[in-house]
C-alpha cells in the first residue's frame, strides 16, 4: 500500500487509524501502556485521545504519527509511506469539487464514495442519488427540502448531486451494485416525463460493466428488505468496510462495527439472490419507462 492509495482524505484517515492500531498491537502494547510511555517522553496524550484516533473519530497530526511510530518500533523504511499518508489524510479534497459550502453531513459520504472500491446500495423509496437524472433530483429536492429558499439554491443542490455522480465515471471508478425495491419504479416522482427519462437512464446504466442494477419485485414478499435501506462501502485495506444510513430523524450514520457490517453484507447477499437477474431487471425497468410514456 502506498500513500496515494485510497482517493480521499476521509478514507486515508480510516486507513491511517487502522495502521496505527495494528502497529500498536504488533508492538504488544495496550492503549494504556502506550500512553504511559508517551507521557514519559513529554507528549500531551491520553487514553481517550488515542482511542478516538484508532476509532477514526479524531484526526492525528503528522508529528504525532511520528511519535507513535517511534514508540511502536516501526522500522525506518516503513515509516515514510505512513507519514506521507498522515499528511494526505489532512487534506480536504471535497473543497476542490464542491466548494467550502458542502454540508458537514455530506462530507464524509462524499469522501467515502471517492475512495471506495465497491459501493453496494439497497433502496426502498427513491432511485440512488448516484444514478438520478437532473430532473428526478430536482423533483426529490422540491418534495423533501421545503427549506430551499430560491431557484438558484435549488439548482446549486441539483448540481451538487450530479457532481457526485462523477465518482462512477473514469478508470478508477468503484464497482456499484444497486438493488431497488420495485416501488421505486412505481412511485411517480416529478410526474410521467421525469420518471420516463429516469427509467431510461437506469435501463442504459444496466449495460455498464462496473454497474449492476437489480430489482426486488413486490412479489418477493417479506424478507430482509423490510428492515429498510442501507449502503455498504468497501474501502482499500486496511480500512474496514463502512455501513452508511441516513434519515430525517437519525441524520447521517456511519458504522464500522464488524458484526453489524457483516450482518448487512449478508442481508445484501440475500437481497441479491431474491431480486431479479440483471437481464430481468433491465426488462422490468424498460417496462416501467414504457408505462410512464403513457402518463
Amino acid at each position: 500500500m502506498t500513500a496515494s492509495d485510497g482517493g480521499s482524505s476521509f478514507v486515508r484517515r480510516w486507513q491511517l487509524a487502522e495502521m496505527l492500531k495494528n502497529f500498536r498491537e504488533v508492538a504488544g502494547l495496550t492503549q494504556s501502556q502506550a500512553i504511559e510511555q508517551l507521557r514519559r517522553a513529554g507528549g500531551k496524550w491520553s487514553v481517550a485521545k488515542l482511542s478516538r484516533i484508532e476509532n477514526h473519530e479524531n484526526g492525528v497530526r503528522p508529528n504525532e504519527v511520528a511519535q507513535l511510530l517511534e514508540l511502536y518500533g516501526v522500522a525506518e523504511p516503513e515509516r515514510v509511506p505512513v507519514l506521507e499518508l498522515a499528511v494526505l489524510a489532512r487534506e480536504r479534497e471535497w473543497r476542490t469539487a464542491y466548494g467550502a459550502d458542502l454540508p458537514e453531513s455530506l462530507r464524509g459520504l462524499v469522501s467515502l464514495e471517492a475512495g471506495a472500491t465497491t459501493i453496494r446500495q439497497f433502496t426502498t423509496t427513491l432511485v440512488p442519488g448516484l444514478l438520478q437524472t437532473a430532473d428526478y433530483t430536482r423533483a426529490v429536492i422540491e418534495a423533501t427540502g421545503p427549506e430551499v429558499g430560491s431557484p438558484i439554491e435549488l439548482e446549486r443542490l441539483v448540481a451538487r448531486r450530479l457532481t457526485r455522480q462523477h465518482v462512477l465515471r473514469g478508470p478508477a471508478s468503484p464497482a456499484f451494485h444497486a438493488i431497488l425495491d420495485e416501488s421505486v419504479l412505481l412511485r411517480p416522482v416529478g410526474g410521467g416525463p421525469v420518471m420516463r427519462d429516469q427509467m431510461r437512464k437506469l435501463a442504459d446504466l444496466t449495460g455498464h460493466e462496473h454497474l449492476t442494477v437489480q430489482v426486488l419485485t413486490l412479489e418477493s414478499g417479506g424478507g430482509p428488505g423490510v428492515e429498510g435501506p442501507f449502503t455498504l462501502l468497501s474501502l482499500p485495506k486496511p480500512a474496514p468496510d463502512v455501513l452508511y444510513g441516513e434519515g430525517a430523524v437519525t441524520g447521517s450514520l456511519y458504522v464500522s462495527d464488524s458484526d453489524r457490517v457483516r450482518a448487512c453484507t449478508m442481508r445484501f447477499g440475500m437481497l441479491s439472490q431474491l431480486a431479479l437477474s440483471r437481464a430481468e431487471s433491465a426488462e422490468r425497468i424498460a417496462a416501467a419507462a414504457r408505462r410512464f410514456e403513457q402518463v
